[in-house]
């Protein structure tokens, strides 16, 4: 069901959007805490490792494809906004192209990379051979992946929220039965466990597919709709790959952080796996408003609405450092008995390293928060180029905190890259978001990819 967020109060919009959304990315999450928890307790410590020693690699070559698929959206929802039935129509059709061959793409090349990748990265030579399997089994199922974010994006791009949590529900269920049987029961592994996130995920694409032919309209892609042009393709690259080379930049920054924990051993890998699975749970929230903004501010910004923008930012700052507080306070607090959850008894000095990891992140999420909010407004009027600039200092920080402060404190001076990054980030994104606001306080035109019947139309001003 579309839902139209440039009307109403903005507070309420945003909130009603977003919880949904904040319920879907909890239970997306769930994929992976059930992978990580079935493994580290069923087949070991050294698996678990193992599957943390791909996350890196895989999320520099995934993430870029869902960062992509991501910033598909955009144009979607700034045309729905505008009220262009056509031009959204176009716009999934052109970001259904791009979502294919990308997928294509990494599904072959992926797989060659693998094996070479993992040594380049130092991996512990004993985690190599079940490492190796799940990256393969994962990147096989990229297409899976990549089009079920795509059509969540899209989904989302107009106003709901609800259908993709739905959908996520059913696969986390079935994904939880199949990791179950395939590890516990077929005893195939982390390769198992791979295996059932990428059929769930599978089983996600095809409900979205059958809920927008019987009943989303406007996402329905007619015969003509598909004769698109360079300039649809161009406009959609234009703000999907500053995306995905944005979540570039932070795998990059993560393979430096790989890099040093291999070299401090197997259980230095065993407690940031476990704390970046927590951690990524409990940041979901803030990934939630940030994807909401970014639809919103789209949105009004196809409605020429830049007041509402503005308000709306404001609105979702003060919901976010709310959440940051309880959030952080949970996190920080129970760090030990989360951690506890992935691995057996007798790991304590896993546990007290990961509970660390928390402790840090979990003090500081009121800056990550803050972080999601306002990247979310700029890409959702069109900015690529700063948020991409604030992907490059987040690189830099991580890598100067695991090759200087992990050279000196070891696990404890890696931990501090994540914050480092965040504030290095925050330095840019504040005064970009406030030449922006005044930009639109002004009633500036900003520059947009809005598509009208197949032609750019100008709304918004140059980026900084």
């Amino acid at each position: 069901m579309s839902k139209d967020l440039t009307t109403g109060a903005p507070w309420r919009v945003l909130l009603v959007f977003v919880v949904p959304l904040f319920i879907g990315n909890v239970v997306q999450q769930l994929y992976h805490l059930t992978d990580a928890m079935v493994v580290g307790r069923v087949l070991g410590v050294q698996a678990l490792a193992a599957v943390g020693a791909t996350g890196s690699f895989v999320f520099l070559l995934v993430g870029f494809a869902w960062g992509m698929t991501s910033g598909f959206a955009i144009p979607t929802a700034q045309a729905f906004g505008a009220g262009d039935a056509r031009a959204v129509r176009r716009s999934v059709a052109a970001g259904s192209i791009l979502t294919a061959a990308v997928s294509l793409l990494v599904t072959v090349a992926a797989p060659l990379l693998t094996e070479p990748a993992l040594r380049l990265l130092r991996t512990p030579e004993e985690l190599v051979p079940q490492a190796t399997t799940f990256a393969l089994i994962t990147f096989l199922g990229t297409g899976a992946t990549m089009f079920f974010n795509y059509l969540s994006a899209v989904l989302r791009a107009i106003g709901d929220s609800r259908t993709p949590l739905v959908f996520l529900v059913i696969a986390c269920t079935l994904n939880i039965v199949l990791v179950l049987v395939a590890v516990m029961v077929a005893g195939l592994g982390v390769g198992g466990a791979a295996l059932a996130t990428v059929v769930a995920q599978a089983a996600s694409v095809a409900l979205c597919l059958n809920h927008i032919r019987r009943r989303v309209p406007e996402l329905r892609v007619r015969r003509e709709d598909w004769d698109v042009t360079s300039v649809d393709l161009r406009r959609h690259l234009h703000l999907g790959v500053p995306m995905g080379f944005q979540a570039s930049i932070i795998a990059l920054g993560m393979i430096a952080v790989q890099v040093r924990l291999n070299s401090l051993g197997a259980d230095a890998v065993a407690a940031f796996t476990t704390a970046v699975r927590v951690d990524q749970f409990a940041m979901a929230l803030f990934n939630s408003l940030g994807i909401a903004v970014s639809m919103y501010a789209a949105q009004n910004l196809g409605a020429r609405r830049p007041d509402r923008i503005r308000t709306g930012v404001t609105q979702a700052l003060w919901m976010t450092v709310a959440g940051a507080a309880v959030v952080g306070a949970v996190v920080a607090l129970s760090g030990s008995s989360l951690v506890r959850l992935f691995v057996g008894p007798g790991e304590e000095d896993v546990v007290t390293m990961a509970a660390y990891f928390l402790l840090v992140n979990g003090a500081l999420y009121v800056v990550l928060g803050t972080l999601f909010v306002l990247r979310g407004a700029l890409q959702g009027l069109g900015y690529t180029a700063v948020p991409t600039v604030t992907g490059v200092l987040e690189l830099v920080c991580r890598i100067g905190a695991a090759v200087v402060l992990g050279a000196v404190w070891g696990f404890n001076g890696v931990v501090w890259g994540n914050p480092l990054a965040w504030v290095a980030a925050m330095t840019v994104l504040v005064p970009a978001y406030a030449r922006a606001r005044r930009r639109l306080e002004r009633d500036e035109p900003v520059e947009v990819a809005v598509a009208t019947h197949g032609a750019a139309e100008d709304l918004v001003a140059p980026q900084p």
